[in-house]
């Protein structure tokens, strides 16, 4: 078998399942159906919008399905009439066995992560909230429970001190489409040796773990030390944001989601929360050994914009403090 004449299904949605996709198309392989969310309505005028993936196949004459139910027997007959010998899973929901299982070949899936650390719905996210140096891409099995199907290939990228989410997840996104392409090879050639996730965990507890993030794992807590804060926001930047409110002694709150920031390791004699600003080109929050420096943020209600134009539109910063997580 070579890549003209196996019959592959991509299961995909967002940005990041777009590249790999791209990737077997423009290599010629031989893609002969996508599957993704169906349209929804989005935005104040509700206005439908279609997955990113699906604006792709549909440029490139791609065979889509969009079930609303993936146990739904319409859509079972149509993806099993594609007669798919693969199918290969980015960014998508939980498969059912019945969908999984059909291909000869099997079905595997790209994780942003370095399995079987960060199984879960935000590993890009959790691994730089975390303080990590390095993070990764894995293909794998697809299995019965979530992310833990024997691994194929790893590669491995190391996370700077001011990557953000979204740099990493633009890194993973190229990284791991070469890896798509290494696995279809490597199945194709039958050269390749799964490793059970099992034999790569010594201490149960030493797992670490990716799950859903929610509004109020976004609250910074200034209480926290200089590099958790820091590391909270650009794990969390530019998506969902970390966010934080301001209060002055009318009780007047305003939201505020923060986007880029610098840490100032520094000893200080400032109460934790209080602005320190010149009113005109920077802006830092006191924090336990240092000074958190906002670079960019938003208002609730507002643009996002770099700390510079804040400051010229909001001059009565220093009536505020930045709350304390409760």
């Amino acid at each position: 078998m070579d890549k003209e004449s196996l019959r592959i299904i991509y299961m995909g949605t967002p940005d990041f399942a777009v590249e790999p996709l791209k990737l077997l198309v423009e290599n010629k392989y031989n893609v002969v159906g996508v599957v993704t969310n169906p349209d929804k309505p989005a935005g104040r005028g509700q206005k439908i919008l279609e997955s990113a993936v699906k604006k792709y196949a549909k440029t490139v004459g791609l065979n889509i399905l969009q079930p609303e139910k993936f146990k739904n027997e319409e859509f079972l007959r149509n993806l099993k009439e594609l007669n798919a010998d693969l199918q290969i899973v980015v960014a998508f929901k939980m498969l059912p066995e019945v969908v999984w299982s059909m291909p000869k070949l099997g079905t595997f899936n790209l994780h942003a992560s370095l399995l079987p650390h960060y199984r879960g719905a935000a590993p890009i996210n959790w691994a730089i909230i975390n303080g990590d140096k390095k993070t990764g891409i894995s293909t794998f099995l697809l299995k019965h429970e979530i992310d833990t199907g024997n691994i194929l290939f790893q590669e491995e990228i190391n996370i700077d001190d001011d990557d953000n989410a979204g740099i990493i997840h633009d890194k993973l996104m190229y990284s791991g489409s070469n890896l798509v392409l290494k696995t279809v090879d490597a199945i194709i050639n039958q050269n390749y040796t799964p490793i059970n996730q099992d034999i790569l965990i010594n201490n149960p507890n030493d797992i670490k773990h990716a799950p859903k993030i929610f509004k109020a794992d976004c609250k910074i807590d200034w209480s926290k030390d200089l590099n958790s804060i820091h590391n909270l926001i650009r794990g969390l930047s530019p998506y969902p944001a970390a966010w934080t409110e301001i209060y002055n002694s009318k009780n007047e709150t305003i939201q505020i989601k923060i986007f880029i920031t610098r840490k100032e390791e520094d000893s200080h004699n400032y109460e934790i929360g209080i602005p320190v600003t010149d009113n005109k080109s920077y802006l830092k929050v006191a924090v336990n050994n240092g000074f958190i420096s906002i670079l960019e943020l938003q208002m609730a209600g507002k643009k996002r914009m770099p700390i510079n134009e804040f400051l010229r539109g909001f001059q009565k910063i220093n009536e505020f403090k930045f709350s304390l997580k409760d």
